[in-house]
């Protein structure tokens, strides 16, 4: 009888599940499972429901939502209370750095990198050490040298004696005689010789007005040698002009076979085109040549020793621009100029008194107050061998030099002109050095 009982109880639960299982499948619902979690959509992430501003986050309006509610969207089931996570804090952003000292640059598609920029005043001085014979000297430490700016010694921070690759602008005066321009042209063969691979000439010519023959180009180039031959000139010849109001002048009217007094002429006193001829003046623009020399030279790599070098006469007649504007600009662009001097100027004793000017004339000798001022060399020589040999003494001569770096004293916004003096402990080598330097907004990138 028991099992019996059993038998039927059994029959019965098993009809029962039956019928609800039709019914449940019937009406298309799911049957719940015990002890299951209800699915739901994963929660968003936090601090990212509200306005977002590039490099600041979220705004208030995030910031409110996410104090307010935990809630999730409307769509997805509620998850139990229990298993809600907790949206971190929303943490403040941080004030913007200053402007001068952090900027954020950052790459389109990538993230914000930081970049310092700090503002130095860091000065470097080429150094040319020679002996009482004119020979540059070698072996010298830092301990050698001693350099004071505007009276104060400042403590040397770098130190170096390695070869500089130059970028030369070579200046060549055609406005010299026809007998000292033919040797010049004779020589300009040996310039590439005296240079090295590494190096960059750009060519100028001044007579009657400044020409760029080329910029700057690879020492060792077959585009040099090329544009050298394209500077040479004959030079020019000293001659006897006369105009239409002296004895030799043209007459074009006359009367009873007399000339009328030229001054009521065509022309006047100045001559005309009848036969009579303008006095022509006298150019040598040398500071327009340097200028232009420094202006193309100024935007060359720091890293790169800038060099003028000139070859002339050192007359200066004519030039838009004052020698002393020319300097403050090389002193301004770290430029020294260095230059053969040819022709009167290169004689000995001579090429002394050219050094004084004359009120009411034309300088005689003005390149020596260029590389004076701006820590460069001069060479005089007059035959073509001594020209020759004076490009490679001068390229070696600026290549070659100590070079010393300090921080100065003095603040970077000041840009009065700075004074330099650096001394050896042996009194008997010469210095070469500038004296000076205008500091720069180009130095403090």
């Amino acid at each position: 009888m028991r099992v019996l009982r059993g038998l039927a109880a059994l029959v019965v639960a098993l009809g029962l599940g039956f019928g609800f299982n039709h019914v449940a499948a019937a009406q298309n619902q799911p049957t719940p499972v015990p002890d299951a979690p209800t699915p739901q959509a994963p929660p968003p992430l936090p601090g990212t429901q509200g306005p977002i501003t590039p490099g600041q986050g979220t705004g208030p309006a995030q910031a409110a939502t996410d104090s307010s509610t935990n809630s999730t969207p409307s769509s997805t089931p509620a998850a139990p209370a229990a298993a809600q996570p907790v949206a971190p804090a929303q943490q403040e952003p941080a004030p913007p750095p200053p402007d001068d000292h952090f900027q954020n640059a950052a790459p389109e598609g990538g993230e914000a990198l930081p970049k310092f920029v700090v503002n130095v005043n860091f000065v470097e001085v080429p150094v040319t050490v020679k002996d009482s014979k004119g020979h540059a000297v070698a072996g010298l430490t830092f301990r050698d040298f001693k350099v004071f700016e505007n009276d104060t010694r400042e403590p040397i921070s770098v130190f170096s004696t390695d070869p500089q690759p130059l970028s030369i602008a070579f200046v060549i005066d055609q406005s010299l005689p026809s007998n000292i321009m033919a040797k010049v042209n004779t020589s300009l063969g040996a310039l590439q010789g005296a240079l090295a691979n590494f190096d960059e000439v750009a060519v100028f010519t001044y007579a009657h007005g400044t020409k760029e023959l080329t910029t700057f180009t690879a020492a060792q180039g077959n585009r040099l040698p090329a544009v050298l031959s394209l500077a040479q000139n004959i030079g020019t010849d000293p001659t006897v002009p006369f105009n239409g109001s002296n004895p030799f002048g043209g007459c074009s009217m006359s009367e009873n076979g007399n000339c009328i007094d030229p001054n009521l002429q065509q022309g006047h006193s100045a001559g005309s085109s009848n036969g009579s001829t303008v006095i022509p003046k006298e150019l040598h623009q040398l500071n327009d040549a340097i200028l232009l020399a420094a202006q193309e030279l100024s935007h060359r790599p720091k890293d790169r020793r800038r060099i003028i070098y000139v070859v002339s006469d050192g007359k200066e007649y004519g030039s838009k621009a004052t020698w002393k504007e020319v300097v403050r600009v090389l002193q301004t662009n770290k430029i020294a100029v260095y230059g053969t001097l040819v022709g009167e100027s290169a004689r000995w004793g001579e090429g002394w008194l050219d050094r004084f000017h004359l009120p009411f004339e034309m300088y005689s000798n003005i390149l020596y107050k260029y590389t004076s001022l701006t820590g460069g060399d001069l060479d005089s020589e007059n035959g073509t061998n001594g020209i020759e040999k004076s490009y490679a003494k001068i390229a070696d001569e600026a290549r070659n030099q100590y070079t010393i770096g300090y921080f100065s004293h003095e603040s970077i916004y000041d840009a009065k002109y700075r004074k330099i003096d650096v001394r050896v402990s042996r009194p008997d080598l010469v210095i070469i050095a500038k004296p000076g330097y205008y500091p720069s907004a180009q130095d403090y990138k």
